[in-house]
């Protein structure tokens, strides 16, 4: 994971977050499939409902620490504001969209996190197996031989 780790999942949250993952808005379900498809087109990984800390994402892509949200008429409040917050602090960007935008809107609603996607880009593979390995065992190796 790019940047800071995450904290500990609270209790109760996983089990909540399942429960959520078989209940989705139709919202949620739009935009989840719009994100499936992207993650075979570009190779993101986004996952939903997903459990961060003691919150739960709609939708989160841990490697680009973007996190997606859809909300109805219960949200935008100081709570979210304050949700928001905290995954800022932990290094996730926040896109959150109204149902009626998803509803209405989809397209333009791919644009914005298509957009977001790019500003944070993928952190760096790692190295293919052995590369460490050869870098520093030849490096050691000639070293010796130089020295001797």
């Amino acid at each position: 994971m790019g940047g800071r780790a995450v904290t500990r999942i609270a209790p109760g949250t996983r089990d909540r977050a399942r429960q959520l993952r078989k209940d989705p808005t139709p919202q949620e379900r739009k935009l989840w499939r719009k994100l499936q498809e992207l993650d075979r087109r570009i190779g993101t990984h986004f996952r939903r409902q997903a459990p961060v800390g003691r919150f739960i994402a709609d939708f989160a892509e841990f490697g680009r620490r973007l996190v997606i949200e859809v909300d109805g008429g219960g949200h935008g409040g100081p709570r979210d504001l304050a949700r928001d917050a905290w995954f800022a602090g932990e290094g996730f960007q926040v896109l959150r969209f109204w149902n009626s935008e998803v509803d209405g809107n989809i397209e333009g609603v791919m644009q914005i996190v298509l957009d977001a996607l790019e500003a944070c880009p993928p952190p760096p593979s790692p190295p293919h197996e052995g590369e460490g390995r050869r870098g520093r065992a030849g490096g050691a190796s000639e070293g010796r031989k130089a020295g001797e």
